[in-house]
């Protein structure tokens, strides 16, 4: 297939997860992903853990495939003339996000990068951006704890708990690409690059944008709720025999389907629980009658009956129940790694109806310093 940046150059200055993430995406969009790294070991995520045969972690894989590698010493004069001549002679977009004060200190930043090519992009992904706090480190975890989202995750009677995957990483990865995407669509109607400001600390306040909006209206923002949803009931997971079953029961017509698929007809008519309100209102022992229903069988027992009656239902699964399952195979969502027992996620998400797809390995350190700097004119 055509892959729409084919052509584009990306100059990623990118370490750990967020900019790399953002790199990953134009690469497999089509773009050229030429990722810098310190020639003293390179990304520090190489060695995260687990590590693969060829060295590289895993994570450093599943965000880097289809890129090319070539280390630079900043330190090092002719070396940092050799980047900035690759910038301002190949690259349409520079991402990064080295440490706070980095590519100022180095003259590789956007003000002084786009003098001399005014049509680049220029993509800072920060940790708290500008403002008293912009000079800080930050870290996935210390951003859902700075953001509220780790006081809104948990059982309302038990300590906050952190999200279990990097959704800020990926968040501000995902946003940084939008920003590079909306910058090179205007760049077509008026020739003028422009620089893209992401950091995890918006992504994190971005993600609890219903949060913002419950305390703007209500003045009071929400709590801990565990499984349990707002809104509408039943909105929670309920224990069944092998795992946990979540259930959303959005409408009166609904809930009478719901009570019929636990054969239990006669709830749709108790006044407690014939109306939405009323179900809100006594939530508890709804949830309580409901459970010891769900208790009697098994998950796919329940999903097969539920899906029949079309109630809003799904599993709790575990990481390996999602990549063996037949949805996940069907959408094509995994591919296979160098070792054909390896699959990693690909882009979520398809065009005309195929998912793109790039090399299917993560570059080694240095790997493609001939075939980048090859043609290069010698820094002055």
């Amino acid at each position: 297939m055509t892959l729409p940046f084919e052509g584009i150059t990306v100059v990623e200055l990118g370490t750990s997860v967020a900019a790399p993430f953002a790199g990953k995406i134009l690469a497999e969009l089509g773009a050229r992903v030429i990722k810098v790294e310190n020639p003293d070991g390179g990304d520090p995520a190489r060695r995260w853990y687990p590590t693969m045969a060829d060295g590289n972690s895993a994570s450093f894989q599943s965000v880097n495939m289809g890129k090319l590698s070539v280390t630079i010493d900043m330190t090092d004069g002719e070396d940092l003339a050799r980047l900035k001549t690759l910038i301002v002679d190949q690259a349409d977009v520079v991402l990064q996000n080295l440490r706070p004060g980095a590519v100022k200190r180095f003259s590789i930043d956007a003000e002084t990068l786009r003098k001399d090519k005014p049509a680049l992009i220029y993509c800072n992904a920060g940790a708290f951006g500008d403002g008293p706090l912009g000079e800080l480190p930050g870290y996935d975890p210390l951003m859902q704890a700075f953001s509220g989202i780790t006081d809104l995750t948990g059982e309302a009677d038990r300590p906050p708990s952190r999200v279990g995957v990097s959704l800020i990483d990926l968040g501000t990865g995902m946003w940084s690409a939008i920003g590079i995407i909306s910058a090179l669509y205007r760049r077509l109607a008026t020739g003028e690059g422009g620089v893209v400001d992401t950091s995890l600390f918006e992504t994190s306040v971005g993600w609890i944008t219903l949060p913002v909006a419950e305390l703007a209206v209500s003045g009071k923002a929400p709590t801990r709720s565990g499984l349990q949803g707002p809104i509408v009931a039943p909105n929670r997971g309920y224990q069944a025999a092998d795992g946990i079953q979540v259930i959303v029961v959005g409408t009166d017509g609904q809930f009478r389907r719901f009570c019929d698929a636990l054969k239990c007809p006669e709830l749709a008519d108790d006044p407690r629980f014939m109306k939405s309100t009323d179900r809100l209102a006594n939530e508890a022992e709804l949830s309580r009658l409901v459970g010891e229903i769900i208790a009697t069988d098994t998950r796919a027992a329940w999903s097969e009956r539920l899906n029949a009656a079309g109630i809003p239902n799904a599993p709790v699964q575990t990481v390996e129940e999602v990549v063996e399952h037949a949805q996940t195979a069907a959408l094509g969502l995994l591919r296979p790694g160098e070792d054909a027992n390896q699959h990693y996620v690909g882009l979520p998400m398809r065009l005309d109806g195929e998912r793109p797809a790039s090399i299917n390995h993560a570059p080694r350190l240095d790997e493609h310093r001939q075939q980048v700097f090859a043609f290069m004119k010698t820094p002055a």
